[in-house]
């Protein structure tokens, strides 16, 4: 996203509560169960393309721990991620799992070995694709398959302008259709850019004492370029 917009509205801390779950409500209510330690399964994995909310929703899951005042881990992988052996925890989240170099899929292979040998946390992992067509070395694919998998579908574009327009009425705004479908066109389309967009153009239309209208979403995005 453009810096100015970072600067005028940074997006919200990702939560369970503000993701917008369109087609993966089931994925929700999973999430919520194994947090409420209503869920049996032990073991996740959850893939879709980038900017679906896979990292929102394990992030999210990570502060609904916190403020359980349970142990969750969160893991945002590169090729050198080195997993702690905390028998402590609740939860453990690998974000990207895609990303591990050579070394770092074996210390996830054991981390997973240990989890389901020793202990009572839960593992969620997720990635670009299915297990099958990761990239990974094939003991780790095998068990990353092993559990329950979810694909975290991406919103449709009448789901994102549903939420943009949610989002803005929640700040007492009424965004206009044409200026949501503007914004589908020309910005990025991942829901986070979206609705820190909504709230950086309610800022720059107070500033200015102007309604919000294409012009002014195009006058904001130039602007930013």
């Amino acid at each position: 996203m453009k810096q100015l917009l970072l600067d005028i509205a940074p997006p919200p801390l990702p939560t369970l509560a503000n993701f917008v779950p369109g087609r993966n409500a089931e994925l929700l209510q999973t999430l919520e169960n194994i947090l409420m330690g209503r869920e049996k399964e032990r073991f996740f994995y959850l893939w879709g393309n980038r900017g679906c909310g896979k990292s929102h929703l394990l992030q999210g899951l990570a502060g609904a721990y916190k403020h359980t005042r349970m142990k969750a881990t969160y893991y945002a992988c590169d090729e050198n991620t080195r997993f702690a052996a905390d028998g402590e925890a609740d939860c453990v989240l690998v974000d990207d799992s895609d990303r591990l170099g050579a070394e770092a899929q074996i210390h996830l292979f054991n981390l997973y070995n240990r989890i389901r040998d020793e202990g009572h946390a839960c593992l969620l992992v997720t990635g670009p694709v299915a297990p099958a067509q990761l990239k990974l070395r094939d003991d780790l694919v095998t068990r990353l398959g092993w559990g329950l998998v979810y694909q975290v579908h991406e919103l449709t574009d009448e789901e994102k302008i549903k939420a943009m327009k949610s989002h803005a009425a929640s700040r007492g705004l009424d965004l206009p259709q044409e200026v949501g479908d503007y914004l589908l066109r020309h910005e990025r389309r991942d829901l986070p850019t979206l609705i820190a967009t909504v709230d950086a153009l309610d800022n720059y239309a107070l500033a200015n004492r102007r309604k919000i209208t294409v012009p002014l979403v195009r006058e904001l995005l130039q602007a930013a370029s």
